[in-house]
């Protein structure tokens, strides 16, 4: 295959990369038989199928496993016995950005290939995106893992800026796109973590967690976004190991902003002793902020609601979780509060569909792409998911599952996605306009140097955010409120 340019790669579908024919074996055949066949075929894994579709896969790394655990038990096993299930597949339409996006987030080295009735067609593998590509982000991914320095990863960071630069001018999907930025964030953050302890001796004690809040929370950062964190900790915990608690926060913020993570401008951090707490601590002002929803707990609510542990005990995503629940169910009055807040947030357009620009200081003529737009949508989205009982994981996936639970409607769903997928697209393309020109990266937008077409998605995104706000309204009542 003729060498591939970094612009066409995202582009690319699967069958074009795919062609060796796919071994397989039965769920029915004997483990020494499968062996025999993937040293027949000089493969290091092998798919299960019956009745052409694909059912299972074993790897040499599982055969190896069986060795050591269960030797005397190999030659009555079948494939049936030791076959992985839950596979992840692609189908052969699909573009070579996804094949990178699930390979890089499920850390796997394979996928299975199947068509448009869900027949098996082939594996594609890492070797085979790396071979037609020396860029792709899986290199990213290996860098990441070996570096040893704050330098190495800030250099990675802007590798990583290229590859999004590139993977947008050629319209990849921006789900996939977004989460990829997600999962390499949390693996270049985790990897300063082991770089703090291994190297400066500097830990975040057993007993505790550091929390990704806000879009790091969701899992929907673009390229600069401001660092929203937390950490708690065990009431029991010594006090050596809070201080040890505050120093790993204090030095873990200032090493992400080395690496190119920017601060948080309302200091809503770990290193912020105010958003450092023990578990108990951390339940009463959850219970405050629910009680009391003034301006300033709305805000602080609205970003913490969107936890997520990223290293540490993970029990603490659970308890946190449930406790703002468990407060919401017991709190008539909190729902119908912070929904009059994001209302408040009204997309800018004005009679007949123009757009209403900034009409003084620096971004006099611009739009506010979070304020008009996604400020609303992802608040909003998420107030609904906590009514029903739920949190955790990006908009997307929480309108998603709000449809399956009947609470939004397939029109709404479809107008709803459609804007936060536009607007969100957008911010990214113009931080990347902006980082390339070296400017500083804001949320503005000037629609007059948009192309028409741009200014009519612009158009029915902001809409698509009125038809949430409507929901809203109505569904809390919020005009019975007003009066």
């Amino acid at each position: 295959m003729p060498a591939t340019s970094e612009d066409s790669l995202f582009f690319i579908a699967v069958e074009e990369v795919c062609h060796r024919p796919v071994v397989t074996c039965s769920p029915d055949h004997s483990l020494i038989e499968m062996a025999r066949m993937m040293k027949a075929n000089n493969i290091s894994g092998i798919v299960v199928a019956e009745n052409e579709k694909p059912c299972g896969i074993v790897s040499l790394r599982d055969l190896r496993n069986l060795v050591a655990d269960r030797a005397n038990e190999i030659a009555s096993l079948t494939v049936r016995d030791v076959m992985k299930t839950a596979l992840i597949t692609i189908h052969n339409s699909d573009y070579l950005f996804k094949a990178i996006f699930l390979m890089a987030k499920h850390n796997i080295h394979r996928l299975v290939v199947i068509d448009e009735f869900d027949k098996l067609t082939g594996v594609i593998t890492d070797t085979d995106l790396l071979r037609i590509q020396t860029r792709s982000p899986l290199y990213l991914v290996q860098e990441i893992e070996s570096a040893n320095s704050l330098e190495q990863l800030h250099t990675i960071g802007k590798k990583m800026t290229g590859m999004v630069h590139y993977a947008v001018k050629t319209n990849a999907d921006t789900q996939s796109l977004i989460q990829l930025i997600a999962h390499f964030n949390d693996a270049l953050t985790q990897r300063l973590i082991h770089i703090l302890d291994s190297f400066h001796n500097i830990r975040l004690p057993a007993g505790a967690a550091y929390l990704s809040l806000g879009s790091e929370g969701r899992q929907e950062q673009t390229l600069r976004t401001d660092q929203d964190s937390a950490i708690v900790y065990h009431d029991d915990l010594s006090s050596n190991d809070i201080t040890e608690v505050r120093c790993f926060a204090e030095r873990l913020v200032s090493a992400l902003e080395s690496v190119g993570v920017p601060l948080c401008p309302g200091n809503m951090m770990a290193s912020n002793p105010e958003w450092c707490h023990s578990l108990s601590e951390w339940k009463q002002l959850i219970e405050q902020w629910i009680n009391r929803p003034d301006p300033d707990a709305t805000v602080h609510f609205g970003v913490f609601q969107d936890l997520r542990v990223l290293h540490g005990d993970v029990s603490f995503e659970t308890e946190l979780r449930d406790h703002i629940c468990e407060c919401v169910r017991s709190n008539s009055i909190f729902l119908p509060s912070m929904a009059r807040n994001i209302v408040r947030f009204k997309p800018p357009l004005g009679m007949f569909g123009r757009f209403q620009v900034e009409k003084k200081g620096e971004q006099r003529g611009k739009l506010d792409l979070k304020k008009g737009g996604l400020f609303a949508l992802t608040r909003g989205v998420s107030l609904i998911a906590l009514e029903a009982g739920f949190m955790g994981g990006t908009t997307w996936s929480k309108l998603d599952r709000l449809h399956l639970m009947h609470l939004v409607s397939d029109h709404d769903l479809e107008i709803i996605r459609d804007a936060f997928t536009f607007l969100i697209k957008m911010r990214l393309s113009k931080q990347l306009i902006a980082m390339s020109s070296g400017r500083a990266v804001d949320n503005f937008v000037d629609p007059m140097v948009l192309m028409d077409r741009e200014r009519d998605l612009l158009r029915a995104a902001f809409k698509g955010v009125d038809t949430l706000l409507n929901i809203l309204k109505s569904r809390y009542q919020l005009d019975m409120m007003a009066r």
